[in-house]
């Protein structure tokens, strides 16, 4: 049989739909075959033949060039991100919208490495016998002087020393 030495029409269709999608949003193989053209009945079988390499070389090509060029296209950079965040600040300003303004500076130092997002964990060993222990309701921890409860309660352990909340 041998293999085509150029693109068809539909291939090509096939190809920039399964990359790029439709005007709904990203395609299946089934989808993209029969919006290229291709007959719904053998639209499944199209789609996975298209983008076999052993029986499509082409269009497998055409497929990696395809998505290659939507990489560039929307490739993130530092300066052009810090860059981005900076025009967005000076239209907030322009429009008056402050808190806009102050988020996408702060974002632009978050990029720019000038902001540490920063969690401590601390972890302290109690020793049980210096507290007195009491189970109480959830629902009842903000009521001081209610601890009676029931079986079905769901319970909250609570540590006292010297008759204080620590």
């Amino acid at each position: 049989m041998g293999v085509p030495k150029r693109l068809t029409e539909m291939q090509q269709r096939f190809a920039e739909y399964l990359v790029f999608g439709g005007p709904d949003g990203p395609m299946s193989k089934r989808e993209a075959a029969v919006a290229a053209g291709y007959s719904p009945k053998r639209a499944m079988r199209e789609g996975s033949e298209l983008t076999n390499p052993r029986y499509s070389p082409l269009v497998v090509q055409h497929l990696g060039k395809l998505k290659e060029e939507r990489l560039k296209k929307f490739e993130v950079s530092y300066e052009g991100h810090v860059a981005e965040l900076s025009r967005i600040k000076e239209f907030a300003l322009k429009k008056g919208s402050f808190s806009s303004a102050v988020n996408a500076e702060t974002n632009r130092g978050k990029a720019a490495g000038l902001y540490i997002d920063r969690k401590i964990i601390k972890t302290v060993l109690l020793t049980i016998q210096s507290y007195q222990v009491y189970l109480i309701p959830k629902n009842k921890l903000q009521m001081p002087g209610l601890f009676q409860s029931s079986q079905n309660q769901l319970m909250s352990l609570v540590l006292f020393q010297n008759q204080k909340f620590l």
